[in-house]
């Protein structure tokens, strides 16, 4: 596979990914999720390729989902990038080979990172709102 097919196929998985209007919001971690999932799934294929491809898009989707997340969003972000990246990854494989698994990997990669960044960051904020009450003073009452 040569590097124009490789680039169109992830600037394709990057558009698809981006599209969904749930996930609007997280632009930024699906396009780190993607180029992240589509670069490991590359460079994974080429030195052990399916399994490696697989591996790599995990690696690359939870790597490119850390990049571009913030505090809040990160681990979400890391563990979204890394399943959705090695999901799609298999799944391309099995359907298109090599090119197949490099544009499921960016697609998985870049949705995983950007859903998993979104319920990371809600919890979050969750976290921040509940009522974290001290202890209240009452009257103890001994009996003697």
């Amino acid at each position: 596979m040569n590097l124009r097919t490789t680039l169109s196929a992830a600037l394709l998985a990057m558009a698809a990914s981006a599209s969904v209007p749930a996930l609007a919001g997280d632009l930024n971690n699906a396009l780190g999720g993607a180029l992240g999932g589509a670069a490991g799934a590359a460079v994974g294929g080429a030195v052990g390729g399916s399994t490696g491809s697989i591996i790599g898009g995990a690696v690359g989707g939870g790597a490119g989902g850390a990049i571009t997340s913030n505090r809040r969003e990160r681990t979400g972000a890391i563990v979204g990038g890394a399943l959705g990246g090695g999901a799609g990854a298999a799944a391309g494989n099995a359907m298109g080979g090599r090119g197949g698994g490099i544009i499921g990997a960016a697609a998985g990669g870049g949705a995983g990172a950007a859903l998993g960044g979104h319920i990371s960051r809600a919890n979050s904020y969750a976290d921040d709102y509940h009522g974290h009450r001290g202890r209240r003073h009452h009257r103890r009452h001994y009996r003697d």
